[in-house]
């Protein structure tokens, strides 16, 4: 389809999310739904970069990693739960032209971040388990500020790149966007320009992005695995393997979310919305559970922290 009306996209002030689609009385459900799991996003995450940032045990690469993840958990999140749940509630149910800009970039550039923090944490790992000797040189706190601030410039990088096709394009059809933030692919529909190539570079991007992360984790797991399995004792092995565990439970529910997302069927919008919901709600209020409840020193720390706040009362 030709670029059509190209003149039009000036004149774009504004795009109307259609948000979730549910029975008018049940708006109110909806909207307390996602106040609830907003408010234990907040509290599990800044509970848990609380207890990172206070705990001297906890001051090491693999905390310093997980306080990060919180802190990308809790920015995506905000970015689009607030916004949604006034949409929720209100008739206009708008955000500006300059808002869905923003929105876009801030969580393309926390999605990607994230996927990188957890490719980061997954190297930390394999250096913990396979090169003990070496870790404290291999993960000094240099290298780790440079892993995450590495990881936030693919972020960035991406986004510009997201954004920079995306909104380049014209939008004299409609400036309904059929979901309940501005995401790319709904986005793309509205367009009166050829998207071709906006497929392409979000194509390029998702292999770009998606590939090496998976290629880190999966490679680091398998020398992991194998280091594991050359310990005679089983108690060993368990003790070891444990602390790869959360981990593994946040990537497997981080890009099973992504891809229920991404994998669902472009003519079902709603259930794209649900898979939507799924992982900017759930996989950042899950996140710190699985690190609280499969993890000695965090559940330590909290302990420490309630039998002080029992002794002071």
């Amino acid at each position: 389809m030709n670029d059509k009306g190209g003149d039009n996209r000036s004149e774009v002030t504004d795009f109307i999310l259609v948000g979730i689609r549910v029975r008018p009385e049940m708006h109110s459900l909806l909207f307390l739904l996602f106040l609830v799991i907003y408010g234990m996003v907040l509290l599990g995450n800044l509970s848990m970069i609380g207890l990172i940032v206070t705990d001297a045990r906890l001051n090491t690469p693999m905390y310093f990693f997980l306080g990060n993840l919180s802190i990308i958990d809790l920015s995506y999140c905000t970015v689009i739960v607030p916004k949604a749940m006034v949409n929720i509630l209100s008739q206009k149910k708008t955000i500006s032209f300059a808002g869905c800009v923003t929105q876009l970039f801030l969580y393309a550039l926390f999605m990607v971040t994230e996927a990188f923090v957890l490719a980061a944490m997954a190297y930390d790992r394999f250096i913990a388990i396979c090169s003990p000797l070496l870790y404290s040189v291999r993960m000094s706190r240099s290298v780790c500020i440079q892993l995450v601030a590495g990881s936030y410039l693919c972020g960035w990088v991406s986004s510009i790149l997201q954004i920079s096709v995306t909104f380049s394009m014209s939008f004299c059809a409609s400036r309904v966007i059929d979901h309940f933030y501005c995401d790319s692919n709904p986005i793309e529909k509205i367009s009166c320009s050829n998207v071709f190539i906006n497929k392409m570079v979000s194509l390029s991007l998702a292999v770009v992005i998606i590939l090496p992360t998976i290629i880190i984790i999966v490679v680091s797991y398998m020398y992991i695995i194998s280091t594991v399995l050359k310990i005679p004792s089983t108690e060993g092995r368990k003790k070891v393997f444990s602390t790869c565990s959360s981990h593994l439970g946040v990537v497997s529910l981080l890009y099973g979310t992504v891809s229920f997302v991404y994998l669902t069927p472009p003519n079902d919008p709603e259930l794209r919305k649900v898979a939507s919901v799924c992982y900017i709600l759930f996989t950042p209020m899950l996140n710190p559970l699985i690190y609280s409840l499969r993890n000695k020193d965090v559940k330590d720390a909290v302990r420490k922290v309630l039998w002080k706040t029992k002794v002071l009362h």
